[in-house]
């Protein structure tokens, strides 16, 4: 409920003597406020319980369970909600005080009750209410914000996909994960082939609009909620694929070519291909206590070196059974 200082107020009248209801009920009714009474703490908690009142009134003497027993109990139904109870009695010593704010409560109301002094503890509870629906909402946008700023902290602006830290990030998850599950990760870098000679033939502007293109392109390729695409670099991309194995990281690897074949995105001033072209190293582990980040991002990157030196346009895996760098990364064919 969204409350201002005028707002009708939903309370809670707990008292075991019928004429002090009735009472409380006409002071409340004839001020606009909505009314729920109970004869006694059980089934006050029932009436809390399934209408989640805005104040309540609470007779200290009942027999059974009294005010302070009940107070407690409501106060352990709140669910991040916090509820006035204004104890009513007709005496109250500092030992009746004391015990009174120990289980929860607010404030004090002498009885007989006087009309303008509950109206005006009413109007004082309205006021706080006010400000509590405030302070949540403020809460609620500044969570918002929040996530806000740490979606931009881990997005590339241009491409819409994580930037270096947020990729750094999913990386670490993936490898801990993967780690705890014993699963298959796969980590794949990409370069956009002869990128700067696109950028000096077309501008950079273009060049841009281009990388917005792969982007999309490369985004395609996540197609499970664990996946993550990232720009790495400049025109480098990355593909996180967690529970994919080398057979699985094959694959992909071939469905990116034909992307990108599909795609044809002119580049005139490529000589690899008449249309834009991605190499790219793939290195694939089962992690243990000895896998790091770094170790997969080197693995990866020496692929991605060999298939450049190869002459572009293609995707090398990292075979860590072999000796040498070159030896150890595999084509795809």
């Amino acid at each position: 409920m969204s409350f201002n200082n005028r707002s009708p107020l939903t309370v809670l009248v707990v008292d075991d003597d019928n004429a002090v209801r009735v009472q409380l009920a006409a002071i409340l009714d004839a001020n606009g406020h909505r009314v729920i009474e109970a004869h006694n703490a059980e089934w006050a908690l029932e009436l809390f319980d399934k209408h989640q009142p805005d104040v309540a009134l609470l007779d200290v003497n009942m027999p059974v369970h009294n005010g302070f027993w009940l107070a407690r109990r409501l106060r352990e139904r709140e669910s991040g909600k916090w509820t006035p109870i204004i104890f009513l009695s007709a005496r109250a010593t500092d030992g009746d005080l004391e015990s009174g704010i120990e289980s929860g409560g607010d404030d004090y109301l002498f009885k007989p009750v006087s009309g303008v002094v509950l109206n005006a503890k009413l109007r004082a509870m309205q006021r706080l209410l006010a400000m509590q629906a405030r302070l949540l909402e403020l809460s609620v946008e500044l969570a918002a914000s929040n996530d806000h700023l740490q979606h931009l902290s881990e997005h590339d602006v241009l491409t819409g996909l994580l930037n270096r830290r947020g990729f750094d990030n999913r990386l670490a998850e993936a490898i801990a994960l993967a780690r705890r599950e014993q699963s298959a990760l796969t980590l794949i870098l990409c370069d956009l082939d002869h990128f700067k000679a696109y950028n000096d033939a077309l501008g950079h502007p273009v060049g841009d609009a281009c990388l917005k293109s792969v982007a999309d392109l490369v985004r395609q390729m996540c197609r499970r909620p664990g996946d993550h695409a990232a720009r790495y670099g400049g025109e480098e991309f990355a593909l996180i694929l967690p529970t994919t194995p080398k057979s699985g990281a094959m694959t992909l690897a071939r469905a990116v070519r034909r992307v990108f074949e599909g795609a044809a995105i002119p580049h005139p001033a490529s000589a690899t291909a008449p249309h834009v072209t991605l190499s790219g190293g793939i290195t694939t582990c089962v992690p243990d206590d000895t896998t790091t980040a770094e170790g997969m991002l080197t693995r990866a990157d020496q692929a991605l070196y060999v298939a450049k030196e190869k002459g572009r346009n293609r995707f090398f895996s990292f075979e860590m059974q072999l000796d040498s760098v070159e030896q150890r990364a595999r084509e795809i064919e």
